[in-house]
Parts: C-alpha cells; structure tokens; sequence
C-alpha cells in the first residue's frame, strides 16, 4: 500500500482564498478590515521569519496587519501594557504573542492578559473552556486546521477511533476535544503511556505531536489509517553532507507504505496553521461587531 498525500499547501490556499472573501465581505459591511497585531519580544531569528510571514499573509488576506517589536530585554509589565492597549483598540480584531517568550516573562500571565474575544490562538483559559464543553470560542489554529484535514481527507469522522500522540495545551489537548465533538473515540496518549506501539496501532486516525523527530515508525500504524504529523524537526542529514533536513515525529518513509493517506513535513500541517489564524481572525471580528458567522468559515 502506497498512503495518499495530504497536500497542505493546497488545502491552505483554499481556504486563504475563502478568508480573504470572507475579509472582502466584512470590509463592506463595517467600513474597515478585519486587522490582526502580532507582539514579538526579542531578536530570535526564527521567531522573526514566522511574524514577518504573518504579517504577509494578513495583508494579501486583505487584512490590516499591526507588528509590535520589543527589545529581549522587555519586562513583563512593558509587554503587559502593550497588551492593553492592544485589547482597547477597535481597530485590532485579533492578538498574538509570539512563543517563546524570553525568560523574565511569564507565558502564562501574557495569555491571561489577551482578552478572549481577541486571543486568535486560542490559548486563553476562557477558549480553553469553551472548546471543552462544546460552547463557542477561538480555537487553537495548529488543532483545527488539522481537523479540516481530516475532515476533507475522510468526510464524516464520526465512531473513528482516533489516538493523539501529545498532550500540549497547544496541539494535544484541544486536538482530543476536537475529535471528541466530531464523535470519534479518542485515546490521548504521552510519555507515560505503556505499550505505545499497541495504543497507535488501533487508531483509524492518528495526530502525532510530541516534538521527537521519527518517532513513529510505519510497523505501528494500522493499515490504512490517516496520519497527522504535527512534529517539525531540524536533523542532520544521514549522508554526511553536513546538512540539515526537516522532518516529523513520524517515520515519513516507512509510515507511507502502510497508511492510507498521511500528511509529508514539510508541507501538511505547517502551512494549515497560518491559514486557520487568517480565519480566526475574520470569525472573531464579525463576533466582535456582532455579526452572523459566516458560513464559509464554518468548520
């Protein structure tokens, strides 16, 4: 068996596209675009790359995109005051801090401080708990956009058994909620979970997010089951050539003779995410103005 490619990119660019109508829409009825701010404190490299491909992919969105940069040596109460004003400004649909943060700041505390009709990465306690009671929030973009995944791959998902590799309040948490709302039976399973292998192998669906580069070889998966890998890793190339290659916490290679569809890194999930924070940010200006959701953007 040779798994089916779930092309990412090209799911993202679809729905970038319904964002970017969706945006369209929202500009004629309010007289202004949705806009999105993004707060980065300190000079990490990486860190860098992803806000400046935020910010771009805000503006060809037809968005407003607002970029807040504070120095590494930034106190908490300096990112804290930035936040507010971010909160009281109508013009800022959407808010997004950008992890890491540096050691003197308190991650937490600069969540708690976004308001949560604004926290487009849904890590707000408040979104938190709307998603696990099925109430109406933001949600964490990495989680939803692989949903959509899934759920384009293989429609209904309802009585799939489904196992999640990871338990982050970023990827493993809400992912097993998310599943649970599309009526799947889900395992969470970790570091501590025994027999590992025997717990991947009953899942129909599998999302693997636990930050260890091919960790999942293709001998556990159920034939035929869908495969997210969530994991990107920077590794050395095994030629020698003193390179470096992306790749997930799944065994890529070995996983696609045995799956029926899987996602490749890069280029599944990865490009999901930046489309799906587009789209929160869209869902939460028409909730801020009190608008009907739009439809297009319905999960």
């Amino acid at each position: 068996m040779s798994a089916a490619m779930i092309d990412g990119k090209a799911h993202a660019a679809a729905l970038r596209a319904q964002v970017a109508a969706a945006g369209a829409r929202f500009r004629e009825e309010l007289g202004r675009p949705a806009g999105l701010a993004v707060v980065l404190v300190g000079d990490d490299a990486a860190s860098g790359v992803y806000v400046a491909s935020k910010a771009r992919a805000t503006l060809e969105a037809g968005m407003e995109s607002f970029t807040h940069r504070l120095p590494a040596s930034a106190t908490q109460a300096e990112v804290l005051e930035l936040l507010a004003s971010l909160n009281q400004n109508e013009a800022v649909d959407g808010i997004l801090v950008q992890l890491p943060l540096p050691a003197q700041i308190d991650e937490t505390a600069v969540i708690d401080a976004i308001h949560p009709d604004k926290d487009v990465d849904g890590f707000h306690v408040l979104n938190a708990g709307r998603l696990a009671i099925g109430q109406n929030g933001l949600v964490p973009c990495t989680p939803l956009g692989c949903l959509m995944l899934l759920r384009a791959c293989r429609g209904s998902l309802a009585g799939l058994r489904a196992v999640v590799v990871g338990r982050s309040n970023i990827v493993g948490k809400p992912m097993a909620r998310l599943l649970l709302a599309q009526d799947c039976t889900v395992t969470v399973a970790h570091s501590r979970t025994r027999d590992l292998q025997s717990v991947v192998h009953d899942a129909d669906i599998l999302v693997v997010a636990i930050g260890r580069p091919l960790s999942i070889p293709g001998a556990w998966i159920k034939p035929g089951a869908t495969v997210i890998d969530v994991g990107i890793n920077r590794i050395d190339d095994p030629t020698g050539s003193g390179k470096s290659r992306l790749v997930g916490d799944v065994d890529f290679d070995s996983a696609a003779l045995v799956a029926g569809a899987i996602t490749p890194v890069p280029g599944g999930v990865g490009p999901m995410t930046i489309a799906v924070l587009l789209r929160n940010t869209v869902v939460a200006a028409r909730r801020r103005a009190g608008l009907s959701p739009d439809a297009m953007l319905s999960v």
